[in-house]
């Protein structure tokens, strides 16, 4: 069964942008967008599994500039 899930990420000052782009290649992200307010990029992966959620969460964090997440998992 796949899971959907929304990352929200607090980058370092002047770094959104950079940040999206990067977390836009790890494997599994849909999109990765800048935005306004507490956090400054939304991420929507789609993964297979939750065990493989531990996974992209480690990938998210190992982005430079990264310095805190909050991981939504949508529920069907």
């Amino acid at each position: 069964m796949q899971v959907s899930v929304y990352i929200l990420v607090q980058v370092e000052k002047g770094e959104p942008w950079q940040v999206a782009t990067e977390l836009s290649r790890i494997e599994g992200v849909k999109t990765a967008h800048t935005v306004t307010g507490q956090y400054d990029v939304i991420v929507f992966a789609e993964i297979d599994t939750l065990e493989t959620l531990k996974d992209v969460v480690k990938q998210v964090h190992q982005v430079k500039g990264v310095q805190h997440t909050q991981t939504a998992v949508c529920i069907p």
